[in-house]
């Protein structure tokens, strides 16, 4: 995965299944991904990427660090 910034939606999907979770799942507003006890919100699909900032916190609530982002 390059640097962290702007990606499109699948794209970060396709990434949290390569480390290991599970989904989309439906949620209430939100789809979710899963693995184990940890829960992931993923943004609702738009026309644009998924800025640098969301993708921070997501991959943050996903307890994964930059390093191991970059290495994929």
């Amino acid at each position: 995965m390059p640097r962290l910034g702007p990606i499109k939606r699948d794209e970060l999907i396709a990434c949290l299944r390569r480390l290991g979770f599970d989904g989309p799942f439906p949620g209430s507003k939100h789809a979710l991904m899963v693995k184990g006890q940890r829960r992931v919100r993923i943004p609702n699909p738009h026309r644009a990427d998924i800025s640098r900032d969301l993708v921070a916190r997501i991959l943050r609530q996903a307890g994964i660090d930059r390093d191991e982002w970059e290495r994929l």
